[in-house]
């Protein structure tokens, strides 16, 4: 009889413990507040966008001219460069072999033609046509024209392999500043690399990338106000200035920047100047929350068509 007892207290508590854990598993558990507090609208009516920061007319990738061994570098990151200053160099042994083989070859035809010429000379100073025929004359003035071809095309590949030479020092396309390298001396530099060698922006004046959803696009005017936040301070907000509206809607880039990495969003690219904040440090690449004003209302305020 105690058995049978025992058995039925152990079912309820069973069932007791399983439903209060059902009840525990279904509850919500509060919800915390954010660490940093959400940016709030600055205008009663806008448009919201993620922003990245640039250099003003965008950051410049630096590629190499052809694939090979990077034998020096001439700039770090935070270097002022100018342009046409050098960046970094790759390996041009081969070409310099080249250019000593080509170099003598030119030599050899300009040696052919000085000959030649003598020779035409010499033929025309004889005016008896009993030693000399025009016809040989003639032959010598061909001669002398191929040897001229020669030679000059001889030149052409000197020139060329000069200028290939120097096409492997890399130079600065315009002044600015290094943001990042990404090559370094003794590593084999791809022409594809996933990576720009160099990275070169003006950080004296920056920009603002902001991306707008292509379903707002059509509330967005050019030439309107915008203000944006950077991550992790919304306690002082950065007034842009409107610059011009990237006429071609792309897909949305990842969180990361990575243009390989996407998502099924579309934007529209709005860029924005502003002046850099006294007091507060601000990189290229950093991300904003971004604000931008508009006189139209959202497209659900509008009024409805209904079908009878």
């Amino acid at each position: 009889m105690l058995h049978k007892k025992a058995t039925v207290y152990f079912a309820v508590l069973g069932v007791a413990a399983a439903a209060a854990l059902v009840m525990r598993l279904n509850g919500q558990s509060p919800v915390a507040d954010p660490a940093i507090p959400p940016a709030a609208r600055p205008y009663a009516v806008g448009v919201a966008a993620s922003g990245l920061v640039e250099a003003l007319s965008d950051n410049v990738a630096i590629g190499v001219p052809q694939a090979g061994l990077v034998t020096q570098v001439h700039a770090k990151v935070w270097d002022q460069v100018a342009a046409g200053q050098p960046l970094f160099t790759l390996d041009g042994r081969e070409r310099q072999a080249q250019l000593a083989v080509d170099e003598a070859d030119a030599v050899v035809a300009e040696a052919t033609l000085r000959r030649l010429r003598d020779q035409l000379a010499r033929l025309r100073d004889v005016h008896d046509p009993r030693a000399v025929s025009a016809e040989e004359v003639r032959t010598k003035e061909n001669d002398v024209l191929v040897a001229r071809a020669q030679w000059e095309a001889a030149r052409a590949r000197v020139a060329q392999d000069r200028a290939l030479l120097d096409r492997l020092t890399v130079l600065a396309p315009r002044a600015g500043t290094v943001l990042q390298v990404n090559v370094r001396p003794g590593e084999y530099a791809s022409a594809t690399p996933k990576s720009a060698a160099m990275v070169l922006g003006d950080l004296e004046h920056l920009q603002v990338r902001a991306e707008i959803d292509e379903q707002n696009a059509p509330r967005l005017q050019p030439g309107q106000s915008a203000t944006a936040y950077l991550k992790g301070d919304t306690s002082q907000p950065i007034e842009l200035t409107f610059v011009r509206i990237e006429p071609y809607v792309v897909p949305k880039v990842s969180l990361t920047g990575a243009s390989t990495e996407r998502v099924d969003t579309r934007v529209l690219q709005v860029i924005y100047s502003f002046q850099r904040p006294a007091g507060r440090p601000v990189y290229v690449g950093q991300q904003v929350d971004v604000f931008v004003k508009s006189d139209l209302p959202l497209a659900s305020a509008a009024p409805r068509l209904t079908m009878n």
